[in-house]
Parts: structure tokens; C-alpha cells; sequence
């Protein structure tokens, strides 16, 4: 008896370690970093300004995310697009300014259905426009 009591304690321990590791996976299945770089625009800014981001999708579309620059004193509006490298598309989210060198997701952002697909195939893009570049000074492509 005793024997049968480990084997359905070792079973509920492997299937709790399953369900953790399936957990896990599709929480950060949404999960994205990115660099934003001049040479990403569409057509490429020479300029020596950089960002980073990180962004997150749950699984009902809400997005969450920042994005912070440097080198970039003139910075005007941030969005995120659709649109595949090398290609310019209509902005889907405009980001909040929270400071001059730092831009997040409005709280309460979703995804439409069209724009998450197109997040899941990696086809949104955030850039980062300043005076000087008002198209965009600097970019970076969202890929899950």
C-alpha cells in the first residue's frame, strides 16, 4: 500500500511539473524585447540614437510595454505599427510620453484580432519619430 501511495504522489508531482512548464511557456509566449536602431527605418535615418523595448501580449490581446531611447533629444510621438521589415504601415497605438527619452502602452490597450495575427507573425513594428525625422528616426520590429 505504501508503494501504491509514492506512485500517485511521484504521478501528481510529474503532471504538477507538466502543467507548471506549460504555464510557464504560454505566459511568456507574448513576450518581446527589441532594439530600435536608425538603420531599421523605412528608408534607413543615419542618426546615432537607440531605443529599447519590451513588450508583452496576454492571451485576451492586452499589450503592455515601454520603450526607452537615448540619443534622441527631439523625440515627437512613438507608436507601434503594422507593417513587415522594410515596410511602412499605419500606426495601431500611439504611446504615452512619460519622459523625454522614455514612451509605454496607454493602460487598457487591446489588440484587434487583425492586429494580433499580425503580431504573431511578426508584423508589427515600434518607431519612434522626432522633428528631424518625422517618418521615424528610429525602429524596431516586434518578433515573438
Amino acid at each position: 500500500m505504501n508503494h501504491t501511495i509514492k506512485m500517485y504522489r511521484a504521478a501528481g508531482s510529474a503532471a504538477t511539473l507538466v502543467l507548471l512548464a506549460l504555464s510557464i511557456g504560454a505566459a511568456h509566449a507574448g513576450d518581446v524585447k527589441v532594439k530600435l536602431s536608425g538603420d531599421q527605418e523605412t528608408p534607413a535615418v543615419t542618426t546615432s540614437a537607440t531605443g529599447v523595448g519590451s513588450f508583452s501580449v496576454a492571451d485576451d490581446r492586452s499589450l503592455t510595454g515601454t520603450v526607452k531611447t537615448s540619443g534622441l533629444a527631439d523625440a515627437t510621438v512613438a507608436h507601434i505599427h503594422v507593417g513587415v521589415a522594410g515596410q511602412k504601415g499605419g500606426p495601431v497605438v500611439t504611446l504615452n510620453k512619460l519622459a523625454d527619452n522614455e514612451w509605454n502602452v496607454p493602460a487598457g490597450t487591446t489588440l484587434s484580432d487583425a492586429d494580433y495575427e499580425s503580431f504573431k507573425a511578426g508584423k508589427l513594428y515600434v518607431n519612434v519619430h522626432s522633428a528631424a525625422n518625422k517618418g521615424g528616426e528610429i525602429r524596431g520590429q516586434l518578433q515573438p
